[in-house]
């Protein structure tokens, strides 16, 4: 696998690294095709239960790698099958039913806020900027941010994002829930204690999961991910199907004997 994404396994947790600090983790082709393996890797594997996404470096993620684009031999074209791949990426995150929290501290721009839309759970620093900003190099959004940003904190705000030259604080972030939590800096801390204090924490929240019922954590994120494809009367029916499922597992089973165990001591 590529250098440009790092992928390691521990104890039920993949996490999923973007590595070209140096360009805040901005796309290129190669970290294009290697995000697009990983993440294939990462959702199929028998031993991951949940995911972790985090970029090294000062940045979670910059989008598309400008500086590469203003040297581009090549035309529209190839930024569209690029795209495509990253694209593939996405959705292997995004419909799987693996749960997936993103630590996402310093800048977040351009398509990185899609990169970031990705997670099921998303825990920034204090000190954090997320941004659109496709307007200013003249491109328009991609990476799922159309997909996914109106529905994450609404039509009106999407449009405020996207058609301003902004980038959102920590606080904005929160406020919009764009993500779900931002980290206060460590005292007398600098950037990189910042980045290290979010990795932290959205470490705890993954192994929150794996500590619970993660299978059951997996399937409420498909079914909410999914829903815009079915209509009301199927997610009722897909609801009562994965319900029913979940209930024949051994997990299941052992956790709600267990709950009623507890339920009837406390009666007494």
């Amino acid at each position: 696998m590529s250098e440009s994404i790092l992928l390691a396994v521990d104890d039920g947790l993949a996490r999923l690294t973007l590595n070209r600090p140096a360009s805040l983790n901005a796309f290129d082709a190669d970290l294009a095709h290697a995000w697009r393996d990983a993440t294939a890797e990462a959702v199929t594997r028998d031993d991951v239960r949940a995911i972790l996404l985090e970029g090294s470096g000062r940045a979670f993620c910059a989008g598309g790698d400008v500086v590469t684009m203003s040297t581009w031999t090549g035309g529209g074209e190839d930024i569209t099958s690029l795209a495509h791949v990253i694209n593939e990426g996405i959705l292997s995150l995004t419909t799987s039913s693996v749960p997936v929290v993103a630590a996402a501290h310093g800048t977040t721009a351009g398509g990185g806020l899609g990169i970031l839309m990705c997670s099921d759970y998303a825990v920034i620093g204090a000190g954090s900027k997320i941004g659109s900003r496709y307007a200013n190099v003249g491109l328009t959004p991609d990476l799922s941010v159309t997909a996914q940003l109106a529905r994450a904190i609404g039509e009106r705000r999407a449009l405020q994002l996207v058609l301003q030259d902004r980038m959102l604080s920590a606080a904005e972030a929160v406020d919009w829930g764009l993500v779900a939590e931002a980290v206060a800096v460590p005292a007398g801390g600098d950037a990189d204690a910042e980045a290290d204090a979010v990795r932290e924490r959205a470490e705890q929240v993954a192994r929150f999961w794996l500590a619970g019922a993660a299978g059951a954590y997996g399937q409420a994120k498909r079914l909410i991910r999914s829903q815009p494809s079915r209509t009301y009367p199927e997610q009722l029916a897909e609801e009562a199907r994965t319900i029913g499922e979940a209930f024949d597992t051994a997990d299941a089973r052992a956790r709600v004997a267990a709950f009623a165990a507890a339920s009837g001591k406390s009666a007494r």
